[in-house]
């Protein structure tokens, strides 16, 4: 049995694909499909904490409450986190349950629905950038800021969409929970969608904020915070590219925090993309991991085992 420590970062291709509908019988086929490489780390006895993506299960949500605002009332953001949180969780709780049990390993997996610690003055809270949501014209988008309080903005050539706070984690509230948990063998799934982001009053009272949190900058918050060894964040290629979809695509194997910064200094990683899993790569190994890998869904026992992936070291 391995009693290495491993915090795996689903990407949000995991659960909800490209170009499908995204109902929940294509989410559940997904999410067994996307955890074959979890389990098999499982069987060979990793302690293992799973987070994972939420985008376009938020944005699903979003509509609903949208469209049914004459009939009930409407459901804050980071409410609404909590909620896409839960029933993930339990998604890729019961998948992974399932799986062990065809595979006749006993161990044990449970949901932890997390908090995650903000700066309640952070720059993205006074200066919301997150784009969320459905795109709507410039009219359409000025009286929703009317009659709503929405902040909107214009997104690139495709009109106009709402934008919220993303600011950056700093502690997972549930943190010794988690740990706890993954030392006694659980399989633990936390910080879901980057966690619901919270702030402590003047009197040490927890407050919800109206935001979204980075998946992967949290995933490096939790490996940092439960001791892990190694953080594996998982996404839709192989490995890290320079000139990524251009004649001058160069794949990466293995660099160090120091090579990862200048790369990413250079422009080589977008914000919108790679750019916020270099981010966390580089933070959890500053922060005393070991290394970081960065590959396909499809490749992640491999790349534990050293065959596949970038490695950030």
């Amino acid at each position: 049995m391995n009693q290495k420590t491993i915090v795996i970062a689903l990407g949000g291709n995991a659960i909800t694909r490209e170009f499908e509908e995204g109902n929940i019988y294509q989410q559940f086929a997904n999410t067994r499909r996307s955890l074959e490489g979890v389990v098999e780390l499982a069987v060979l006895g990793y302690k293992i904490a799973v987070t994972h993506g939420n985008g376009p299960q938020v944005g699903q949500y979003m509509i609903r409450v949208d469209e049914s605002l004459n009939l009930v009332p409407p459901v804050p953001l980071g409410v609404i986190v909590a909620d896409v949180e839960g029933g993930m969780g339990y998604m890729i709780g019961q998948t992974m349950m399932n799986k062990l049990k065809t595979r006749n390993v006993s161990r044990r997996v449970v949901t932890v629905i997390t908090q995650v610690l903000v700066n309640k003055n952070d720059p993205s809270i006074l200066d919301p950038d997150k784009f969320v949501g459905s795109f709507y014209t410039e009219n359409d988008a000025r009286k929703l800021a009317e009659e709503r309080g929405w902040l909107m903005k214009p997104f690139a050539n495709r009109g106009w969409r709402r934008v919220v706070p993303s600011p950056i984690p700093i502690e997972i509230i549930e943190k010794d929970v988690i740990c706890e948990l993954v030392n006694k063998d659980y399989i633990v799934i936390a910080a879901g969608g980057g966690g619901i982001p919270v702030y402590y009053e003047d009197d040490g009272r927890l407050e919800g904020v109206d935001a979204v949190v980075d998946k992967d900058r949290t995933a490096a918050i939790l490996a940092k915070d439960i001791g892990a060894d190694e953080l594996i964040i998982l996404t839709d290629t192989d490995y890290v590219y320079l000139n990524f979809g251009t004649s001058r695509q160069q794949k990466l194997t293995s660099i160090t925090v120091e090579q990862a910064q200048k790369y990413y200094d250079d422009g080589h990683f977008p914000p919108g993309s790679m750019g916020p899993k270099i981010e966390a790569a580089i933070q959890f190994v500053q922060s005393g991991g070991k290394r970081t890998i960065i590959t396909s869904i499809d490749n992640a026992k491999e790349s534990v085992t050293g065959n596949t992936g970038t490695l950030i070291s």
